[in-house]
């Protein structure tokens, strides 16, 4: 599966809402103005932080900025991304992070995010971000529509041991939220399932590094998840199995290794 390629023709500007082309234009000027601010130039791109800003211009500055300030810092994330390095290839057999094709009924995209799939004495908490963050950009680029309607994260806690909690220093879980809050899309709820109760102090740093308004829309079930959405068999649903849908995604990443490696050169210059 190969996600549409971008497409930048001047047509397609003829066609778009006179505010999104000012919008656009005044975003091109000020990257011009900021050259530390090396970032992707691509219209649909900016498009996506333009719309999860609601068109709010300084809002969508910051965003960016601080956007590509992460992926400058967060090389552990965004540095060597090859689909075909084993400990990546590993994880994608694995499916850590797996997009449903079906949305829900408010037309949110639906992540399934198995927090405890790998296994910590052989695979790093920093390799499984890795993953899910080439996944989440792919998505991003393959539908427009995520920047507005936003996400629902399932996380799926079955099965996690006290080496999985381990994984999660404070450091590292603050990274976690602070790279959730600068994508150009929201995530509208974080549903947590499966969860059992010595989990609790983990979810609870999380919250410590979290909005006010993020916090508000975490939900920890016992039991498996309420999205209306067609779930996986694996979540008691009719879907895709975990199985299928990481097959589906390991084929789309391996399918866009030169994206990747493109995409890798744009990022805040540091000083």
């Amino acid at each position: 599966m190969l996600p549409p390629s971008p497409n930048n023709n001047s047509k397609q500007r003829t066609s778009e809402s006179p505010e999104r082309v000012n919008c656009l234009e005044k975003i091109h000027e000020w990257l011009d103005e900021n050259p530390n601010v090396n970032a992707c130039r691509d219209e649909n791109h900016l498009t996506f932080f333009l719309r999860s800003c609601k068109y709010d211009l300084e809002k969508t500055k910051k965003k960016i900025k601080c956007f590509y300030i992460m992926r400058a810092e967060r090389t552990e994330w965004f540095a060597n991304r090859d689909p075909f390095l084993p400990e990546i290839q590993d994880l994608l057999n694995i499916g850590v992070f797996l997009p449903l094709e079906e949305k829900d009924e408010l037309n949110r995209q639906v992540v399934i995010i198995r927090t405890s799939a790998h296994n910590p004495k052989v695979h790093s908490q920093n390799d499984v971000f890795k993953v899910s963050k080439m996944i989440l950009d792919l998505l991003l680029r393959s539908d427009a529509s995520m920047s507005s309607t936003g996400i629902v994260a399932v996380f799926d806690m079955d099965g996690v041991q006290i080496g999985h909690a381990l994984q999660l220093t404070p450091k590292l879980i603050k990274r976690s939220v602070d790279s959730w809050q600068v994508y150009p899309c929201k995530p509208k709820m974080l549903e947590f399932v499966n969860t059992p109760t010595h989990v609790n102090f983990v979810l609870n740093t999380f919250r410590l590094f979290m909005t006010a308004k993020m916090r508000s829309r975490i939900v920890v079930r016992k039991g498996t998840s309420e999205a209306k959405v067609k779930l996986p068999r694996d979540l008691g649903g009719t879907g895709m199995s975990y199985k299928e849908l990481a097959l589906k995604w390991k084929t789309a990443v391996e399918e866009n290794a030169e994206y990747f490696a493109e995409y890798e050169k744009y990022k805040s210059i540091l000083k």
